[in-house]
């Protein structure tokens, strides 16, 4: 691996691959993050959300210096018949199970589950137990990205880079992207589907059956395209019409006037 940085055209279109991936990660780290976040009181929301993006970060980097070492991890542990399964493989497995799980949980919360309603609640989530699942998501989405990365580049301090000017973005961006996802469940909705396709994704991985990343980010990019042409086109309906049409309200265990507050911090 490389510590030298030599500007060249092909290692600054290296470089702009690396970052439009990462942001593209980056977003759905927040989504995901804010969700999980939102199962805090308000008050601890902001904090949860900034404190699991900068550990995420500072994973990322560590998962890149270390990046001989988990190359290493493609190499055969065991076998089972004809199959044979690496260190790497196993934790795509293993991730893959955790989004699975964390996904049919959290719409099954979000649509059916009981709602609490703050202070009343029996058992919230704690900000420990919240911070340890987003580090594991983070973990899931941060060994699959470097190893993508090194195989683009071995020139650490463009990798390194990257990270950090994305994840620099992210923290910026948080806030605002917190607010457009507690206003519109759907997006909500939309980003566990996503967490569920990634986490089949993952599975099919570590069991050897590889798949085109074209086949998940295209379908994606495709939902995000429709949701965003539904989102206009409700716009320009309230806007003609004058009338304000009322979303469906997720279960979150606080009450509306809870999440209005922590909504109007985000923006303040």
């Amino acid at each position: 691996m490389e510590f030298s940085l030599e500007f060249t055209p092909d290692l600054a279109l290296v470089f702009v691959t690396l970052f439009v991936l990462e942001v593209v990660l980056g977003v759905d780290n927040v989504i995901f993050i804010s969700i999980l976040a939102g199962k805090l009181p308000p008050e601890q929301q902001a904090k949860a959300r900034n404190l699991g993006l900068t550990l995420a970060m500072l994973m990322r980097v560590l998962l890149v210096l270390f990046a001989g070492w988990i190359i290493t991890l493609e190499e055969d542990l065991f076998h089972i018949g004809s199959m044979g399964f690496s260190g790497r493989e196993l934790i795509l497995i293993a991730g893959g199970l955790f989004l699975l799980y964390k996904a049919v949980t959290e719409i099954h919360h979000k649509l059916e589950g009981a709602d609490d309603h703050g202070a009343a609640a029996g058992a919230k989530a704690t900000f420990g137990a919240v911070l340890a699942q987003i580090l594991a998501l983070d973990l899931v989405f941060s060994l699959d990205s470097v190893i993508t990365a090194v195989g683009m580049t071995n020139n650490m301090i463009v990798i390194i880079a990257v990270v950090v000017l994305s994840f620099g973005l992210m923290l910026v961006a948080a806030k605002h992207i917190f607010t457009f996802v507690n206003k519109h469940p759907t997006v909500k909705m939309l980003a566990l589907s996503f967490l569920l396709l990634i986490g089949v994704f993952l599975v099919a991985e570590g069991f050897g059956f590889h798949i085109d990343k074209a086949f998940i980010y295209g379908p994606m990019a495709f939902a995000i395209l429709v949701e965003t042409l539904n989102l206009a086109a409700a716009a320009r309906k309230r806007k003609r019409t004058g009338q304000a049409t009322e979303p469906v309200h997720l279960h979150s265990g606080y009450t509306a006037d809870e999440e209005a507050r922590a909504t109007a911090e985000q923006k303040a």
